[in-house]
């Protein structure tokens, strides 16, 4: 018997979808769960380097990153947050770019 459409779109998105990838906000690191990503230090963090969590980015995975302070793209988070940001909003150069969602 095959499947009507509706069945057919529920059994790729749910069954047969890859699993999804979970990015870190301050780094761009990729983790297989959100568990995962919230478990380890960040070295991007802006407390410092290991001196806090990595923080689920909640947008989707994209081909092009914008910068929400200044519109910069990039083609990853973390070729985007590895850069000082010069409209950031604690001066020029004195944070990292920071994805928009």
């Amino acid at each position: 018997m095959p499947f009507d459409r509706k069945t057919l779109y529920y059994l790729i998105l749910f069954i047969l979808k890859p699993m999804a990838n979970f990015y870190c906000e301050y780094c761009g690191q990729k983790f297989s769960s959100v568990s995962s990503l919230t478990a380890n230090s960040c070295a991007r963090h802006p407390n410092g380097p290991l001196k806090g969590r990595h923080k689920l980015y909640e947008g989707s995975e994209k081909s092009k990153y914008t910068c929400k302070y200044c519109g910069q793209s990039f083609n990853s988070i973390s070729s985007m947050t590895a850069t000082n940001c010069p409209r950031h909003p604690n001066g020029p150069l004195k944070g990292r770019h920071a994805p928009a969602l």
